[in-house]
């Protein structure tokens, strides 16, 4: 997401900036992703001594590619959105003027020890 984090920097609304990044970072991807898979088709078809063992690898490299492939283009520019609105509230947050201190109720709450009292607390055997 380091598009995104240009756009960003340039001024760019967060999920404008996501929007734009996952337009320009699509075509790679899935040029990449479907390069894997179709160089691990043979290992699907595979024939011959072996081929189980080849099926059952090719078979899970090309589902997990392809389920990987679309699940990272659909969520990691929502994870970007997600993770820059956090860390966009947090830091508004911390920089926000603390309030202050209210004043202490009336009188003491009830809370002063009387003498006899004062003398006790903790663990007595």
């Amino acid at each position: 997401m380091e598009f995104a984090k240009e756009r960003r920097e340039r001024g760019l609304e967060i999920r404008e900036a996501a929007r734009e990044a996952a337009r320009i970072r699509f075509r790679p991807i899935l040029m990449t992703s479907f390069a894997f898979i179709l160089g691990s088709l043979p290992l699907v078809v595979a024939s011959g001594a072996g081929a189980a063992s080849r099926h059952s690898i090719g078979t899970t490299v090309v589902g997990g590619m392809l389920a990987v492939t679309v699940l990272g283009v659909l969520l990691v520019p929502a994870f970007y959105v997600a993770v820059e609105r956090l860390a966009t509230w947090w830091r508004d947050a911390s920089r926000a003027p603390a309030a202050p201190p209210s004043a202490p109720p009336a009188g003491d709450g009830g809370l002063t020890l009387r003498p006899a009292e004062a003398g006790h607390g903790g663990d007595e055997r």
